[in-house]
């Protein structure tokens, strides 16, 4: 075949990023829908449930790492690693410390007899 029947598919580099980004939306989407689904349908329940939507969060948080935030196509990734590190850092200590004070607000919020009771179950004490 000759070279002028062969079309030019190289791409410019505006629409290699508009293909990512069209990716990445679908990706997400379909992500979101499917665990939408997944809870409104009832399809699991309990632990399958948790594990289920906790691999979901995973793989939709990887999606949005890669195609929008482009974690992965930086000259530096040393320095992207490090940022997200510490954001992850500041991010579980942020939830971490809201269960702690939203678990010790139950504690300090009860009765006096319900925290009797509390206490002795906890420690295993029985009468």
């Amino acid at each position: 075949m000759s070279k002028e029947f062969m079309p030019d598919i190289r791409q410019t580099p505006e629409q290699g990023r508009l293909v990512a980004y069209i990716i990445g939306y679908v990706l997400s989407i379909t992500l979101t829908f499917t665990a939408f689904l997944i809870v409104d349908d009832r399809l699991l329940s309990g632990w399958g449930l948790t594990l289920t939507l906790i691999g979901f969060a995973t793989v939709q948080l990887i999606v949005q790492l890669l195609f929008f935030l482009h974690l992965d196509r930086e000259g530096r990734p040393r320095w992207n690693l490090q940022a997200f590190a510490f954001m992850a850092l500041v991010l579980l200590i942020i939830v971490l410390g809201s269960l702690w004070i939203m678990n010790s607000l139950n504690y300090h919020s009860m009765s006096p007899s319900k925290t009797d009771e509390y206490i002795i179950k906890d420690e295993g004490i029985y009468r």
